[in-house]
């Protein structure tokens, strides 16, 4: 079965696997789910991630390590997606939100990759509002 919105179905895992205070997360793996793990991992919001071949199946695996505080407090507290398949939300340079004035993070799909919303405007580029992060 084809899957309508790979990125939805990642952080709807690393959002269960977080409630559940999991230690780390397994999904299917893609360039665009490769760079948000890389900006997740930049920001701090998880420990690590990798990417590897699965012997049983197609495809690559790519598994993220969930990161918690030394009390075993959560540092993810919310996801949310923002731009779906069926409504596409586009935001100018000079438009992009603060995620809960500037303690979260939102991540923007540009003609330049994945950023978040700071990167973003520094670089004055606008983009898609792929989700928020807090």
């Amino acid at each position: 079965m084809t899957m309508t919105d790979p990125i939805a179905d990642m952080l709807t895992r690393i959002r269960n696997a977080n409630t559940a205070m999991h230690d780390d997360v397994r999904m299917p793996s893609s360039k665009v789910k490769e760079a948000l793990a890389t900006l997740l991992l930049k920001e701090g919001y998880i420990e690590d991630f990798t990417v590897a071949d699965d012997p049983g199946r197609p495809g690559r695996v790519l598994t993220v390590t969930m990161k918690y505080s030394p009390e075993r407090k959560r540092v993810i507290s919310g996801v949310k997606r923002v731009s779906k398949p069926g409504l596409r939300v586009y935001i100018k340079a000079d438009k992009i939100p603060r995620v809960l004035g500037g303690l979260g993070v939102a991540v923007l799909s540009t003609s330049q990759g994945l950023m978040t919303d700071r990167e973003a405007r520094k670089r004055r580029m606008g983009g898609e509002i792929l989700c928020y992060v807090w």
